[in-house]
Formats: C-alpha cells, sequence, structure tokens
C-alpha cells in the first residue's frame, strides 16, 4: 500500500532537528514513512491512496501509555468519590458483572474514541484481554496489552493465564500488538506475588506495568504493613531489574525519584485523573530533572471522563506551572514530545513518535483550517494543545493504514458499537 499526504499546511516531525516543515508532504510505503518533503508535483498515478492535508498539520500518532479501554462502560457510573470508595463500593462491583462480551463492546467503544482524537498507540491493563487483542486487531489500531492482576481475584491460575496472555499475544496483530505483565499495584499484590510475576517477565522477555504511589491512602497502607513507601517495598524484591511502566507516581519524592531514574522507570502520568480523584499532584518537574523518562495516558473513562490526550496534555502543562510557579515549565514541545517520543519509549516500541524516514507510518492530521480554535495562526501547535482538543484530528493512519479520512472512521460500524454499549448498559444497570 502507498499512500501520498499532500499539500499539509504544516508537518510537526520530532525528529532530531525537530523540523517544522511548511507546505510538505508525506509518502508512505506499506507501514513506513518513505519520504518527507516539500515537493509540489506528484504522479498520482504512483499511488493507491491520496489524502489532501491542505488546511491541516501532520504529528506523529498519540500515544496513551495508561488506560482501561473497556471502563468506557463506566463512565458517568459514579463520579466525586474517593479512590477507595470508588473503587470498592462502585467500580469492582460493577466489573464484577461483565462478560467477555462486555469487555469487547466496550474496548472498542473506547478506540473509537482514541482514533477520532489522534490516540493512534494505547496501554491497556484490564481483564478478558483475548477481548481486547481482537479488538486492537479488527480496528487497526496499535497497543500493549497487559492481563490486570489482583491477588484476592486472580491467584495462581489468573497469573498463570496471564503468562499466557502475555506469550500467545505478544506481536500479534502483524506486530501491531505488543504485551506486559501487568499486576496492579503493591497494595492488591503480596511481595511473593509480585516477586512471582517479575519473574514470569523476565522468562518472558517483557516489561512490568503497574500501579505506583497514586493516592495517600496507599502509601499509609503499605507503610502499616511492611514499615516502607510503596518504592522501598518493590527495591527490596528488585521488581525494577525488570524495565517497569509506572503509572500515576503522585506520592513519591527526594531518593525515591533518585531510584526511578537510577532503574530507568517510565512514568504514564495521568493529571486529569489524579485532579478528579483528588489524588494529588505529581511530581513531573523534578522528575524530568532527574531524567526519567515522563508520558502521557488517561487512566479509565470513569475516572476522566474521556481519552482526549490533547486534554490531558493541557491540563499536565498547566498543573506543573501554577504547582511550581513558573510558567515557563511544560511547554508545548515538552507536551507533544510526551504525547509522542516519550511515550513510544515508555512502550518499548521501536521506531515509533516520530515523523521520519524509515519510522513506524502512525501519524495524525489536524484541521486547522474549518476550526475557530486555529485563528489567528500564529501557532498552530499551541492552538492545537492550548485551545483545540483531540476532536479537531480529522485523519489517522496507523502502520500505514487509513483509519480515518475526514472524520470517517474506516475500520468500525460505529451504529453497531453504540447499538451494543446500549443494550449491555441497559442490561446492567436493570
Amino acid at each position: 500500500m502507498s499512500i501520498l499526504i499532500s499539500s499539509i499546511d504544516e508537518i510537526y516531525t520530532l525528529d532530531e532537528e525537530k523540523q517544522r516543515i511548511s507546505n510538505g508532504h508525506i509518502i508512505i510505503e506499506d507501514n513506513k514513512i518513505r519520504e518527507i518533503g516539500t515537493k509540489k508535483n506528484y504522479d498520482h498515478s504512483e499511488f493507491e491512496q491520496i489524502i489532501d492535508g491542505k488546511g491541516k498539520i501532520a504529528l506523529p500518532g498519540l500515544v496513551n501509555t495508561h488506560t482501561h479501554a473497556a471502563m468506557t462502560l463506566l463512565r458517568g457510573y459514579a463520579d466525586d468519590l474517593p479512590l477507595e470508595t470508588w473503587l470498592q463500593e462502585k467500580i469492582w462491583p460493577f466489573e464484577a458483572r461483565l462478560t467477555a462480551g462486555d469487555i469487547y463492546w466496550g474496548s472498542m467503544l473506547a478506540v473509537i474514541e482514541m482514533i477520532k482524537t489522534g490516540t493512534t498507540t494505547f496501554s491497556d491493563m484490564y481483564f478478558q484481554m483475548d477481548k481486547v487483542g481482537k479488538v486492537v486487531k479488527e480496528t487497526g489500531i496499535r497497543a500493549v496489552l497487559s492481563q490486570g492482576l489482583i491477588e484476592s481475584n486472580d491467584g495462581q491460575e489468573g497469573l498463570l493465564d496471564a503468562v499466557r496472555f502475555t506469550r500467545d499475544w505478544q506481536g500479534e496483530a502483524d506486530g501491531r500488538i505488543t504485551t506486559m505483565m501487568g499486576p496492579h499495584a503493591v497494595y492488591t499484590c503480596s511481595p511473593e506475588y509480585l516477586t512471582k510475576i517479575k519473574d514470569f517477565a523476565a522468562e518472558l522477555d517483557v516489561p512490568v506495568h503497574i500501579h505506583l504511589a497514586e493516592t495517600r491512602n496507599e502509601v499509609k497502607i503499605i507503610k502499616r504493613e511492611y514499615n516502607c513507601t510503596p518504592v522501598e517495598l518493590l527495591k527490596r524484591i528488585d521488581f525494577f531489574d525488570r524495565p517497569v511502566l509506572a503509572a500515576h507516581c503522585v506520592h513519591i519524592a527526594g531518593e525515591e525519584l533518585d531510584l526511578l531514574a537510577e532503574k530507568g522507570v517510565s512514568i504514564a502520568h495521568n493529571p486529569m485523573s489524579n485532579m478528579k480523584l483528588s489524588s494529588g499532584v505529581a511530581p513531573v518537574i523534578k522528575m524530568l530533572k532527574r531524567g526519567i523518562n515522563v508520558s502521557l495516558g488517561s487512566d479509565g473513562v470513569s475516572s476522566n471522563n474521556n481519552l482526549d490526550l490533547i486534554e490531558e496534555a493541557r491540563f499536565a502543562s498547566y498543573l506543573q506551572k501554577v504547582t511550581e510557579f513558573d510558567p515557563t515549565v511544560m511547554n508545548i514541545e515538552k507536551l507533544l514530545q510526551m504525547l509522542t517520543i516519550n511515550g513510544a519509549e515508555a512502550l518499548h516500541l521501536k521506531k515509533l513518535g516520530r515523523i521520519e524516514e524509515d519510522y513506524m507510518a502512525d501519524l495524525i492530521l489536524v484541521d486547522v483550517k474549518n476550526n475557530v480554535s486555529y485563528y489567528p495562526h500564529h501557532h498552530n501547535l499551541s492552538n492545537l494543545l492550548y485551545a483545540g482538543s483531540g476532536r479537531d484530528v480529522s485523519d489517522v493512519v496507523v502502520d500505514g493504514k487509513v483509519l480515518m479520512k475526514d472524520n470517517k472512521l474506516l475500520t468500525i460500524d460505529e451504529v453497531k458499537v453504540y447499538y451494543e454499549i446500549r443494550k449491555i448498559v441497559k442490561r446492567l444497570t436493570r
């Protein structure tokens, strides 16, 4: 498959030179970017598909490093509650009634929202993950999947099933699916259980995805039970000997941050969920100063309540500006890096996160012509991140295949998905 995207107003490449190419084009061959330039005349017969980029800007596809896709089914179901109450009294009882089919359709709904708002890769931790893998295969999106493990629910049987899933799905969907092991958190998995998970991750040669130091109460629980912090507990069992993607990391400071930097831990920062659940503000600037790789995640829709990474980035910036009393931190260039390059690094995906020759052809176009938020056009990237939203994305390409063109999804029957979601929610809330 060869694709020409022509006459693009601006291309934000994020390559080593951080080029911004005006009135440019991108040529895609199979699943790779073949050429980026400013050529005006093309032989259209060379290409199987042509996309008009006039009035649009091109960016690398956005990477969501922490979510629970099927939790779209809980959007608006339980709001304005503390995390522990929210989980134990609302979310977990609801999830206990979910079927494998529910997970499939809830994940499909999430993928619709992600594609429509510019996410081309997502990292998902949930259950019934074979169904999520099926959704990824069918829709064309890219994903890193982890079967979530809570010791009291899953035990040894669940752990072995997670190992099976991790092994079986690695490299599936023409390489668009990769896997991680996914212990939920240190307060839902004992040190012994976490050690088993770490050892299986080493055997399978995959990273580990875990919630870490999300709330003060989590820190309090671990201190009471083990006389240490969550980070110190993981250090005791050599958990960081594996590559780790740690979600949240709100209540971490000082030497713990030094340890995460030393061990090469990547952070999935989820500012909107942290604000909505009143978990706190992650010390992102301190992380960045130590050279820690910080990416962005949405968390589940039930605590956000959307999957729009542009909105996530805006709040990430504003939160750090106000807590640091410094308007220069988390500028638009840093935000775009966190949304793309840093996300790819956190998920251990090579040749991803840039618009560069020989990189994976994952990219998005944003309509800056037919949207009031982009006028006047002083700086389109600033307008996107500080005034626009992911809903301004008009075209999405993943792995060299067009998933959305001129706001029309090409791989998903939206009407069918909405019909199935209505049936599921009617049954679950009867």
